[in-house]
């Protein structure tokens, strides 16, 4: 039996709110919660372009990662006071734009920037994959908001992504691990996928004794079996509250 209660192949409780101005000022913005991680996922436009896209009529889309100094149970210092990003901040910004980067088409919004910005402000496993699946939700209300006001004309949009952790812990295959399981896992994967079945990156890794292509197999079918019920959850918060 889980700490929680789940079944092995069962996701956390997943509740998505404020869609689509959890905070007011961005395009879009809502709050994702999965078990006891809270994740607050804004959309913020901008009418310019990086030096290298400039005069290609194509847009960009970047993202942000950071965690609230008292989100885990011990405080961190804050990265601007130690004067540096930590390369896991890095890490999971880079995963965050690749992710959404993957179901736009940048040709159809013109020459601007998408900033994606994800706050950690309860942490308990899995942030960078509640950081993908809420942020698709927050995109999701930018652009319509971009296509009501005449900015774009099609939906840039390809298709939903969602994100979710798996992992072997005590030789058993489990879904959506919480913190405490995370610590405990043997193997620990991330798996980012879309609503077509198709993987856009795969983070495996063994924490003692290497595993092999079956079990790698059997923890991304695990993975997609999470990721169907996430994009169900994504798209009744998005029709819920239609723009």
């Amino acid at each position: 039996m889980r700490i929680d209660g789940r079944a092995n192949d069962e996701i956390r409780k997943t509740i998505i709110e404020g869609y689509p101005n959890y905070i007011l000022y961005p395009e879009g913005s809502i709050l994702i919660t999965q078990g006891n991680t809270r994740v607050i996922c804004n959309i913020s436009i901008k009418d310019e372009v990086p030096k290298f896209l400039q005069g290609t009529e194509k847009g960009w889309l970047t993202a942000e990662y950071s965690m609230l100094p008292s989100a885990t149970h011990i405080r961190n210092v804050r990265e601007s006071k130690l004067g540096h990003v930590h390369g896991r901040t890095q890490e999971i910004s880079r995963l965050i734009g690749r992710s959404l980067r993957a179901i736009i088409d940048l040709t159809k919004i013109g020459e601007h920037s998408i900033i994606v910005d994800c706050d950690v402000i309860q942490a308990d496993g899995g942030t960078r994959c509640a950081s993908i699946t809420g942020s698709y939700i927050a995109l999701t209300a930018a652009i319509q908001k971009l296509l009501n006001n005449g900015t774009i004309e099609e939906n840039p949009i390809i298709e939903p992504i969602a994100a979710i952790s798996s992992g072997i812990v005590g030789n058993e295959y489990l879904l959506d691990l919480c913190y405490d399981e995370d610590s405990k896992a043997s193997v620990d994967l991330n798996c980012v996928m879309t609503k077509s079945q198709k993987l856009v990156e795969i983070q495996a890794t063994a924490e003692g004794n290497p595993f092999d292509i079956n079990e790698l197999n059997k923890l991304i079918n695990l993975s997609w079996s999470g990721i169907k019920k996430l994009i169900k959850i994504q798209n009744d918060a998005i029709s819920s509250n239609p723009l």
